[in-house]
């Protein structure tokens, strides 16, 4: 395996410089599915039937403690990846666990924004707009709840085999895989959320 050191560590092989590319292939399919899942929700979101509208059950507080949590997740996700290319595995590793945190903490105000729904009768049998809804934001916060164990395998690996080649690009495409996620999350702030408390 030749390793080109003129590289930063993630790119430094061909096998991990295809890696990022075939990852990136793969962003592009899931812009497709949340795409389509934005479609379905603009196209249902005026059709409440006797259930509550946006403006009913939207709350600010909550979607604010989301964004910001998320968004400070992608700045110290993104501080993570700086350790990494300058070889300071511990500072990775802490600022990839507090980015895990965040993550955690993230989900704990969602499934609390969850029960909120279903106590004011936003379910999924409620009306179209309540069903896509949940299925657009049940998504991501699928894909949030994923990231949180992929996370937690990388740091473990790190951990254990340290900063190599190998670990560097499973580190580096996971924190792609997190920005994608915070990028979604602010459509779903500006273009659900805000749009729908108007």
């Amino acid at each position: 395996m030749h390793i080109d050191h003129s590289q930063p560590l993630e790119y430094s092989t061909q096998q991990n410089q295809l890696n990022i590319l075939g990852f990136w292939i793969f962003l592009g399919a899931e812009i497709m599915l949340f795409a389509t899942l934005f479609t379905a929700y603009f196209t249902l979101e005026g059709r409440t039937g006797s259930g509550p509208t946006p403006a009913e059950i939207f709350e600010i507080t909550p979607v604010l403690i989301e964004t910001f949590v998320l968004l400070t997740s992608s700045f110290t996700i993104g501080l993570g990846i700086h350790a990494m290319r300058l070889g300071r595995k511990n500072a990775m590793m802490t600022f990839f666990g507090i980015t895990l945190l965040l993550g955690l903490c993230f989900l704990g105000v969602e499934v609390f924004e969850f029960m909120h729904y279903y106590h004011v009768g936003a379910t999924y049998q409620t009306s179209a707009f309540t069903a896509a809804l949940l299925t657009t934001l049940g998504t991501h916060g699928g894909h949030v709840t994923l990231g949180l164990f992929w996370g937690t395998f990388i740091l473990l690996q790190v951990k254990k085999r340290g900063l190599t080649p190998e670990t560097a690009n499973k580190s580096f495409i996971f924190s792609l895989y997190w920005h994608f996620l915070d990028v979604v999350w602010i459509f779903i702030f500006s273009f659900i959320y805000l749009k729908g408390m108007m």
